[in-house]
């Protein structure tokens, strides 16, 4: 079989693996005998006291190092990928999912589908387990990776296997119990479909999954996003207001039960849902620590507090200051609150705050995270915005100052002929952003 070899991207200075002459270009081929399927094979085996390091260099030689070092003392390599793996990509083709309702042209990376554990436990990632074998299971159990994260949607079998368009999607409570038996944490999430997975359907599902208490922690359920680039998929509807009442009773009632029989209330409504409902944002012990933040689940009660205990600090001047905010529709009366708290504080400070319609991908998506910059250069391009323009950190792709459609912070800056700044998740940045 063909050694899988791992490139050295980087050898990090002062290293061991600077010290044994290591460089960029050489890979790694095996340690202690054992090849390398991916970073959690390489970190398990280096956190040996001694280790025997077969390396082939750039020229193609093949050598043995040997090292001593402390236990669990890293080497200083830095590989190619950072999975020293592919990608495991999705098998499903979901009812709901969101990158089939992606327009064309956009770049190659937003279509690709993730469906790995590894980033489940790196990164977060919400994973189907559908592309997991038995060795994978029994893999990522003797690592003891947790938290993993997994997308559920519906426990029923037969209609977990509709909504994700695959047959052997129905098997999702066996290996949850897996994980359960041997102590793993596990995160939930239920994206809702309306007529589909919802009423008793969802019953049943938080019921299932509670039974994984205490090592299923908690599970988000989280409103179905539609673009309006559906063509050829299975129609869906949306959530209106009463649907959003009706779901968010429905999850309060499992609450109270759980929090009395479990002491727990397990299950989480998205913020979309309040807002759709009209209903104001529960208090930060609703939240129970805040575990499914990435979700959704509290971000706004979580900044509504955050930019108060901020103000709490301040006393307010004189200072003279114009800015403007762009956001969405969900956040914008928020932000737009939040904002006329800090210039009562800050009377000569003025804040705008911009709603940004989604027509890039349709009206039904009101979140900032999917704000593009061409809807905000076109419906920005005529205001006055001030000194300066605050977005959320949200609207950029990952590490990059790129927005969605590839529009860079500076070409934005550029064409509305303003300073663009970056609002970080925390109200305390939120302020000091204002305030400049």
């Amino acid at each position: 079989m063909e050694k899988q070899l791992h490139v050295i991207a980087a050898v990090s200075p002062n290293s061991i693996a600077e010290e044994c002459g290591l460089e960029k270009g050489d890979a790694v081929v095996s340690i202690n005998g054992k090849q390398i399927k991916d970073i959690f094979d390489y970190q398990y085996y280096i956190e040996e006291e001694y280790l025997e390091m077969v390396i082939r260099t750039v020229d193609g030689e093949e050598c043995l190092l040997e090292i001593e070092k402390e236990e669990e003392e890293d080497l200083g390599i830095v590989f190619e990928s950072s999975l020293m793996d592919d990608y495991h990509s999705c098998t499903n083709k979901c009812v709901f999912c969101f990158i089939d309702q992606m327009p064309p042209g956009m770049r190659e990376t937003l279509y690709f589908k993730d469906d790995d554990s590894r980033l489940s436990f790196l990164q977060g990632n919400y994973i189907t387990l559908t592309n997991m074998k038995d060795e994978d299971v029994e893999r990522l159990i003797y690592y003891h990776l947790s938290p993993i994260n997994i997308s559920v949607h519906a426990t029923n079998p037969e209609l977990r296997c509709r909504m994700l368009h695959n047959r052997f999607a129905g098997d999702i409570l066996a290996k949850i119990r897996r994980f359960y038996e041997a102590g793993i944490a596990m995160n939930s999430q239920v994206v809702l479909c309306k007529g589909i997975n919802d009423g008793a359907e969802l019953d049943r599902t938080i019921r299932e999954l509670a039974d994984f208490l205490p090592y299923m922690e908690s599970l988000s359920v989280v409103p179905v996003g539609l673009t309006r680039y559906r063509e050829n998929l299975q129609k869906l509807e949306p959530f209106d207001r009463e649907d959003a009442r009706k779901v968010l009773d429905q999850i309060l009632g499992w609450q109270k039960m759980l929090r009395e029989t479990r002491g727990t209330s397990f299950v989480h409504a998205s913020d979309e849902w309040f807002i759709m409902a009209g209903e104001d944002f529960p208090e930060a012990d609703y939240y129970e620590g805040y575990g499914q933040l990435e979700n959704g689940v509290g971000m706004v009660r979580l900044l509504i507090d955050e930019v108060r205990e901020e103000l709490s600090a301040h006393t307010g001047d004189d200072r003279k200051r114009r800015v403007s905010i762009a956001t969405a529709k969900l956040a914008w009366p928020t932000i737009r609150m939040l904002a006329d708290e800090l210039t009562a504080l800050y009377p000569n400070v003025r804040v705008d705050v911009h709603c940004i319609k989604n027509d890039f991908f349709g009206e039904l998506i009101t979140v900032s995270g999917l704000m593009t910059g061409q809807d905000i250069i076109a419906q920005l391009k005529e205001e006055d915005l001030g000194e300066e323009l605050l977005l959320p950190v949200n609207v950029l792709k990952a590490d990059e100052d790129i927005l969605l459609d590839d529009i860079s912070v500076e070409a934005l800056s550029n064409t509305l002929q303003v300073p663009v700044n970056i609002i970080q998740s925390d109200g305390k940045d939120f302020v000091r952003k204002i305030l400049g």
